[in-house]
This record gives C-alpha cells, structure tokens and sequence, in this order.
C-alpha cells in the first residue's frame, strides 16, 4: 500500500494568520506601520519571502496598504475588511465572540433572505416558480428529521436566492452555507423552530409563486428571524 503524505501548511499561511490575528486584535493598531519585513523574518526564524507572501494576503484581504513612502500600514479592517474575514475576527483576541458575529450573521441572513424573497416574487420565471414547487413537496417530505429538513431548507432557499436575480446576494448566500460566518452556531431551539414551520415555508412558496411580493418579504422576514437570538449586542467600533 502506497503511503499518502499529508500536506503541510505553508510557513507564509501560518504567518499570515499570525499577523491578521494581530491587527484584528489590536496589537497593531490601525495607521501604525508594519513591522519590518527583515524584523518579522528573525522574529519568525522564517526567510524573507515567506514574509512577503504574507504580507501580499494581508493586503489582498485589506488589512495593509502600501504608502506612497513605501511603508506598509495597518488599515483599520471595520472599514476595509470583507465577510471572508469573518471567522478570523471572531477568533483574534480583542474582537467580538464568535456568538456575537453569528448573531450578526443571522441578522444578515434575515435581511438578505426577506428582500430575495421580494425580489424572487417579481422575478419569478414559470421555470423558477416550477423549481421552487418541487423544492416545496420535497421539503414536505423531510418529515420530522432534521438533518433532511436542514438539507432541503438550504436547498429551498437557495432556489429563491438565485430567484432574485441579485449576485451579491447569492455570493452572500454561498457565505452564510459554506462555512465562511459561523451561522451553525445559532441556539439549536431556535433552529429546529424555523425548520419545523413547515406550513410558513409553504405559504411563502405560494407568495412567490402567485408574484405576491410584499407578502413574500413579510414573511420570509418573520420565519428567518426566528434564528436570531434575541441578545443585547454592542455597537460596533
């Protein structure tokens, strides 16, 4: 039997997670200028360009920017950073919990969710509307299994999504499922409440399908936001 080698995690990944750490935590501050690349490579025991392709991912992630004056400054990421960064901030000392960022995410999910809906139900092919049918009776079939209903829930909302006609919202939506905001962590009552209103995931099939688009929106709101905890939350800074 062949022996598989498993893959090492590039010393410029690790790196790169060490100083985002540092900026999403405040350890270095926003304006203040990065430490030297030859500093960071004798602080690391790392070579040089390992340091430089660190650097490169912190400024594609919008966390550094080069200066006219060739210094690398930190960028204050509240106003530069984008979702791919989400689970980072939540991990960084110094950031908001990772209960906190799902909370934000969820709000996210119902704001998103009900305007797709809206959008879906004016946009609504007869090849959608057919589609989001069949979606429908499928999840009316999930019954009381949870793990299916979780399974036909995503598939369900995904048809509306792309129903909407809205790629930012899609992209949004790839975010939310694919790992990227920690939605998983949403209380599991909270959940299984949503999951199991199989009569408003009808209704709001119907409202979609007959164009009703303020309809849609209502109640896509009120069924989506059933998962968001109802938690104070600080402003953030």
């Amino acid at each position: 039997m062949t022996q598989r080698r498993i893959r090492r995690e590039a010393v410029s990944d690790q790196l790169f997670v060490l100083l985002r750490d540092r900026i999403l935590g405040g350890e270095l501050a926003s304006g203040s200028a990065l430490t030297a690349e030859r500093d960071l490579a004798a602080e690391f025991g790392v070579n040089r360009h390992a340091v430089r392709e660190a650097v490169k991912r912190l400024q594609q992630a919008r966390l550094v920017e080069v200066s006219h004056g060739g210094r690398t400054l930190v960028l204050d990421w509240r106003q530069t950073a984008g979702l791919d960064l989400a689970l980072g901030i939540a991990a960084a000392d110094g950031g908001p919990s990772v209960a906190d960022l799902a909370r934000d995410a969820l709000e996210m999910r119902a704001c998103i969710g009900a305007d797709a809906a809206r959008l879906c139900a004016i946009r609504c092919s007869d090849r959608t509307a057919g589609r989001l049918a069949e979606a429908t009776d499928r999840y009316l079939a999930g019954g009381p299994d949870l793990t299916e209903l979780e399974e036909a829930d995503i598939a369900w909302w995904r048809l509306i999504v792309e129903g909407s006609g809205n790629l930012a919202y899609l992209l949004a939506f790839n975010s939310l499922t694919g790992g990227t905001l920690p939605v998983a962590d949403v209380p599991d009552d909270l959940r299984t409440a949503e999951l199991l209103d199989v009569e408003a995931h009808v209704r709001l099939a119907s409202h979609i399908t007959a164009r009703e688009s303020g309809a849609a929106e209502r109640l896509a709101r009120e069924l989506l936001s059933r998962s968001v905890p109802v938690t104070p939350r600080k402003a953030v800074r």
